[in-house]
């Protein structure tokens, strides 16, 4: 029904130097519903979001809320207006306390002059409640995991009562535990009216969480239907343009000897206990667990980027120090970090800087200059190799998609030729078709010898790309399993062992 549309947009379009982002999309979201936005990392979801919320300026076409054409020139003005957005890529003081996040720009005062910190702590225990959301209103952002930060954004969201919210990647961080707790705020969202618009790559979650699915390819609507009138290859078809049978290449490497020994790891701050396992030549392992299990912090504390209270590395039989990245690089690791936007990128670089930056030796000729051809030859190497979507190397990299900007980083730490090869969710905001080509590169690499040890909250990912998992749980080793004959609940039974 008409009355029904609670947000119109018709016909945006927008350009970026050397690209058009946009070509005349148009999309209808209805009250009370939850419409799916999908495509491939750089189909123009999120360009077309940020047009809605007033980060950029459509060139072409009209929006409207309510039957009323709107054209937000800030975030600020679109949340006043009630649209929200949660954004893949998380901006947040992280210096501040979770209830200064929240309600920043718009604190309740006291006779217009200080801020009342009572109401301010009040107003936000009462939208966490609401929510089912466990965190203390006053507990610094910087301490806290990605996945709390990330409901705290969903909670600044509600308390805007939005007419319209819309979720980029909202799961790429939560747990499988987190994920049905999303879901439920989501539902009761959507029983009150608000339309959700929900951007993911996960096919499963859209399938069970969506009324209606809207893809987009190449910065055009290609269709949009019922959620139960598609089935997964029908979205897949629609968003690469071509069949795609297989979601996982096939195992075709072999794990040799014992490479890499990690014995009895222990972190400054209790994060991590005694932690001990192994990765062999060729071998593609996993660590798996919940949020906080210490996967990350076991990733950066063999990187040297984090403080090791006690134990030892070995590689190859060679204790080795790891006390710096730059030590770790020179021993031959990469790390691919969680948090791309913080501490992946550097976004006021172009893709070419971002490519080289970690592998400049390479680059000099006569030990004075760096050769810009050797560089650029580089960069267009890995450019191609990862299929990644930008007009030049000169373009910025801030200015790419999440999915294209990870791909770049990727190259940047091949290019080190690296004997290990640290991945923190590697493919987190990576669309289905680019996910297999990671995964086939994971696996190129583990048939060249290299060790790849690999994080990931995805448990098929973990099952269909490794050969070992190794499962934590509260800081500790809890098990592990052979990937080719487990089971994700026995994966979990460990996970959840020392929690």
């Amino acid at each position: 029904m008409e009355q029904d549309v609670l947000l119109r947009m018709v016909d945006i379009s927008k350009s970026f130097p050397g690209v058009k982002a946009l070509d005349k999309v148009s999309l209808e979201v209805k009250k009370g519903t939850v419409h799916a936005l999908m495509g491939e990392n750089g189909a123009g979801k999120s360009t077309l979001m940020k047009c809605l919320f007033g980060i950029y300026s459509k060139d072409e076409g009209h929006i409207y809320l309510n039957g009323k054409e709107i054209n937000f020139k800030s975030s600020r003005e679109a949340l006043d207006n009630g649209v929200a957005m949660v954004h893949q890529e998380l901006n947040q003081a992280l210096k501040r306390n979770v209830m200064d996040n929240i309600w920043l720009g718009r604190y309740p005062k006291i006779g217009g002059i200080a801020v009342n910190e009572k109401k301010m702590y009040d107003d936000t225990m009462a939208v966490f409640r609401e929510l089912g959301i466990d965190v203390d209103p006053k507990r610094i952002m910087s301490t806290m995991p990605v996945s709390q930060r990330q409901m705290v954004e969903i909670a600044k969201a509600v308390s805007y009562n939005s007419k319209v919210i819309v979720f980029d990647e909202p799961t790429s961080s939560l747990t499988e535990e987190e994920v049905e707790h999303l879901f439920q705020i989501i539902n009761m969202l959507r029983d009150r009216g608000v339309g959700i618009i929900y951007i993911s790559h996960k096919m499963a979650e859209i399938k069970r969480i969506s009324d209606y699915i809207t893809v987009m390819r190449d910065g055009q609507w290609i269709a949009t239907e019922p959620a139960d009138k598609l089935e997964m290859s029908d979205i897949i078809r629609l968003m690469v343009g071509r069949e795609l049978t297989n979601q996982y290449p096939p195992k075709t490497n072999k794990p040799g000897e014992v490479y890499l020994e990690v014995k009895h790891l222990s972190g400054t701050y209790n994060q991590l206990q005694d932690v001990s396992f192994c990765a062999r030549r060729g071998e593609v392992l996993g660590l798996a667990g919940l949020d906080s299990s210490g996967r990350t912090e076991t990733l950066e504390s063999i990187f040297g980027i984090r403080t090791r209270k006690s134990g030892k590395i070995y590689l190859d039989g060679r204790e080795i120090r790891n006390h710096s990245a730059g030590e770790s690089i020179k021993n031959g690791f990469a790390l691919l970090t969680e948090e791309r936007r913080s501490t992946g990128i550097f976004s006021i670089l172009n893709i070419r800087d971002n490519t080289v930056i970690s592998s400049l030796k390479r680059h000099k000729k006569f030990g004075v200059y760096l050769s810009e051809k050797s560089q650029r030859e580089d960069t267009q190497r890995y450019i191609d190799a990862m299929h990644t979507k930008t007009p030049s190397q000169e373009t910025k990299i801030r200015s790419l998609s999440g999915g294209n900007q990870q791909k770049v980083i990727i190259g940047r730490w091949l290019l080190t030729e690296p004997d290990v090869l640290l991945l923190d969710e590697p493919t987190r905001g990576i669309d289905v078709g680019a996910k297999y080509e990671i995964y086939q590169l994971i696996l190129d690499l583990a048939n060249q010898g290299k060790t790849v040890i690999m994080v990931s909250s995805e448990m098929p990912e973990l099952l269909g790309v490794c050969d070992r998992i190794v499962v934590m749980s509260g800081g500790r080793v809890a098990g592990e399993v052979d990937a080719r004959n487990t089971t994700q609940e026995e994966i979990m039974t460990l996970a959840a062992k020392y929690v």
